[in-house]
């Protein structure tokens, strides 16, 4: 099943780094909403945590660059979001896949919160900072 319809209008932010990994992670969701196989979703779930961990080191560092004022906020929300992750990757990998579908089912919720508001002011923060130039936007 699909979980995340990709809208052009409402999830992209408009630099290019987050919107390609905003993409991916909306693959890698929807990949793990479709597959029955066991194997398959602990795969899916041990490459959603490594793309998210990636994703998010690549934000705060955005951030750190450029002195975003939100920096704290946000990384504790990644921080936050990475812990729980870590945890039902264990249950995950433990054979508790009804526990990390669950979880799968309800980041389209959480995605579309933080990619409106967090990654939308972290975006409009790039676009107008000095480096923007070096951003992809």
């Amino acid at each position: 099943m699909t979980l995340i319809e990709w809208e052009e209008g409402r999830h992209l932010v408009g630099v290019d780094e987050m919107d390609s990994v905003h993409q991916e992670f909306t693959l890698i969701v929807n990949r793990l909403g479709e597959t029955q196989d066991p194997s398959i979703f602990k795969s899916l779930f041990i490459q959603l945590l490594e793309h998210t961990q990636e994703h998010f080191a690549l934000e705060d560092q955005l951030m750190e660059e450029t002195g975003f004022r939100g920096f704290d906020e946000h990384r504790e929300e990644h921080e936050r979001v990475l812990k729980q992750m870590h945890y039902i990757n264990e249950k995950v990998q433990a054979g508790n896949l009804d526990f990390g579908r669950a979880f799968v089912e309800d980041l389209p919720r959480w995605f579309d919160l933080h990619a409106d508001t967090m990654d939308n002011a972290l975006a409009v923060h790039l676009k107008a900072a000095p480096e923007a130039d070096s951003f992809a936007v």
